[in-house]
């Protein structure tokens, strides 16, 4: 193992065996590279690695700081890994997504506060009957990250999030293209709000399959 990669995995041990917390400082770089037994450059290294992914915040003047470990903080990384992908991936991404996001809608059915629910209403109200393609896959967007949130499952919230970005080109895509993908789009979010309405778990699960499904095999067949 690589010096910098033994000195993460000290760290990494330090954070998970609850030596150091969130929000605590890490001690003097001298005092912990004698701790772990490590020379000052390689820790060096792993801090600076460590707070790239958002696991150690480096305060010029301060210190350094173990960050809140937040999920959505933690996830930041993975979307900007998934900034990179190829357009001959978008499949396997919608395929994730199809996976995750009808569980998550499930769980939110028996979640989701009425308030949420209200905001969801309005939120398709202001939107119309014949939107453009832009600002409905905007709203599309809207509209999964606020049942997600509905699920109380956090972590989940920021995987979907991360992944829903890479599909985006091939919403409009559709949306330009595909005869009354609009119109189907919207249905399709009526029948899942009014799946969350009744508290109906399996209905709301098989709405949020069904919508997803269709943009996955109509993307499937263009290609």
């Amino acid at each position: 193992m690589a010096v910098t990669d033994e000195a993460i995995e000290k760290i990494k041990g330090m954070i998970v065996s609850g030596a150091l917390r969130p929000g605590d400082r890490l001690p003097k770089e001298s005092e912990l590279a004698a701790e772990l037994g490590l020379s000052r450059n390689s820790l060096r290294e792993a801090v600076r690695a460590l707070s790239l992914i958002r696991i150690l915040d480096v305060r010029q003047g301060d210190g350094t700081y173990v960050t809140s470990l937040d999920p959505q903080l933690l996830l930041e990384a993975l979307s900007f890994v998934v900034d990179f992908h190829r357009d001959d991936t978008v499949l396997e991404f919608l395929a994730v997504r199809r996976i995750l996001e009808p569980a998550a809608t499930a769980a939110a059915a028996t979640r989701i506060s009425e308030d949420q629910l209200d905001a969801l209403a309005r939120q398709l109200d202001e939107l119309g009957d014949d939107p453009s393609v832009e600002d409905l896959v905007a709203a599309d967007l809207e509209f999964h990250r606020g049942i997600v949130s509905g699920s109380g499952n956090s972590v989940l919230c920021s995987l979907l999030d991360g992944l829903s970005g890479p599909t985006t080109r091939a919403r409009i895509w559709r949306g330009l293209t595909q005869e009354d993908a609009v119109g189907r789009t919207l249905r399709e979010h009526r029948a899942i709000l009014a799946a969350l309405r009744d508290r109906d778990a399996e209905a709301a699960r098989s709405w949020a399959t069904v919508h997803i499904a269709s943009v996955e095999q109509w993307l499937r067949s263009t290609l």
